[in-house]
């Protein structure tokens, strides 16, 4: 039998406690399929006190620096466990790697930000950067793209991939509740952090989509060059809307492969019901790829938690312990190529437009007229009775508006633009419209 693998783990939180568990539960499972014995040899956290989950620590090496466990002697596979995209997290897996030893990280801020550099670390030191955890938890999205889709050319992956985000749209689908109502049970179950901006501010799968953009079109990582939208301004109105016109509303991360460069984008998406897609529900992820020789794949499951995440930094380990290597990116960091943002004003695709459209004659027509305008039409329409909406631009009193829902047939996001910026400018509409987007998948 081999030697075992040493392994040191830096961050003993709610994903390091999961791994520990791992190892405890599946002790014989994970020896036979990595190979050879996997033994922890170090540990840093920023408490050495609180408990962690009944495992003994007792006779493992604690290092109050991480770096110092990066460097250490008589580890042979460093566990970046902490999270953040700076240091010690950053400093603690450059110095694993310019001593020579392999990584395997679960954060993706620190890949998303600086992934390029570290794997062009790992190259040069010729050691394994894996982070399979990184991105949906539980779902071997990395390694599908990285590996098993070598012998294709993908054109576009989109998914889920924030479980508080489509756990709250989920909610307020299911009971017809409030955004601010359901954010609360959200941070109440814990699965929303007290400030939960990361999250339904749409930056969280932003970071996740970084990296599954650049495994897919083997180009740098730019996360600087992804359109942002969280889901902050979904009401239960557009639930209701959505739901009626045969659409389910979900934060969708899309990265496409187009004529004009890498399109990515983050925002709320209207998508038909009975898809794949629209049924994922809860804290739940799911990846969609499409490519050119496999077809259509889809992968769903726990996108965060403690043994799901778990379950991806064992299966890096595994790999690591049996002496595979592929590179980070799936080809090596130098072989990336620069990541040709495509403009959002180039996007086409259809739209949901929700309007407080004043209830007064000729108003419809109006905007029919600017929608023809700018060469959009429309495949559906909405129009409830009329409700009284207060001035937005402090005007006094009181004015009568009408909902006014329109879906729209695939047109150019300029051109939406355009005519919601002249719907609004013209008087027509009380507030500021609201557009989302929709993927016909």
């Amino acid at each position: 039998m081999q030697r075992p693998l040493r392994i040191g783990i830096a961050g003993l939180g709610t994903v390091g406690t999961g791994v520990l568990d791992a190892m405890k539960i599946h002790e014989a499972m994970i020896q036979a399929r990595a190979g050879r014995p996997i033994a922890l040899a170090g540990v840093s956290a920023r408490s050495r006190d609180k408990r962690r989950g009944g495992h003994d620590l007792a006779r493992v090496a604690w290092h109050d620096d991480p770096v110092a466990l990066a460097r250490a002697s008589d580890i042979d596979l460093f566990v970046e466990l902490m999270g953040g995209e700076g240091d010690p997290a950053k400093a603690a897996v450059e110095a694993a790697l310019k001593a020579g030893k392999p990584v395997v990280t679960a954060n993706k801020a620190l890949i998303a930000h600086h992934g390029l550099a570290l794997a062009r670390l790992a190259d040069r030191a010729g050691v394994a950067l894996a982070f399979e955890a990184s991105v949906a938890g539980a779902i071997p999205i990395v390694k599908t793209l990285r590996e098993s889709l070598s012998g294709n050319r993908v054109r576009r992956v989109f998914g889920i991939l924030n479980g508080t985000c489509n756990f709250i749209l989920t909610k307020m689908s299911a009971e017809g509740a409030e955004f601010a109502d359901v954010l609360r049970e959200a941070q109440r179950l814990g699965y929303a952090e007290a400030d939960p901006t990361f999250d339904i501010g749409g930056f969280d799968t932003a970071h996740k989509l970084a990296i599954l953009t650049s495994l897919a079109f083997s180009t740098e990582i730019s996360l600087e060059s992804i359109y942002i939208e969280g889901i902050e301004s979904i009401t239960r109105a557009d639930i209701v809307n959505a739901d009626e016109l045969g659409y389910r509303i979900k934060l969708l991360g899309v990265a496409a492969l187009t004529e004009d460069g890498v399109e990515q984008r983050v925002h709320p998406t209207l998508v038909p019901k009975g898809t794949p897609i629209a049924d994922v529900e809860g804290v739940d992820n799911a990846v969609v790829v499409k490519a050119d020789m496999s077809g259509d794949l889809m992968l769903e499951g726990k996108g965060a938690g403690s043994h799901p995440t778990a379950s991806s930094v064992i299966a890096d380990i595994c790999d690591i312990a049996r002496g595979a290597r592929s590179p980070a990116f799936g080809v090596p960091a130098e072989a990336l190529m620069p990541c040709r943002r495509a403009a959002m004003r180039a996007h086409e695709g259809g739209y949901y437009v929700a309007l407080d459209l004043y209830d007064r004659p000729g108003e419809v027509a109006a905007v029919a007229r600017v929608l023809a305008g700018e060469n959009i039409s429309i495949e559906s329409i909405v129009q409830r009775g009329p409700s009284l909406s207060m001035m937005s631009d402090g005007e006094r009193g009181k004015r009568q508006t009408a909902p006014f829902i329109l879906i729209t047939h695939e047109t150019l996001e300029s051109a939406m633009r355009t005519a919601l910026e002249k719907i609004e400018n013209e008087g027509h509409s009380a507030g500021k419209p609201r557009m989302i987007r929709i993927e016909r998948l």
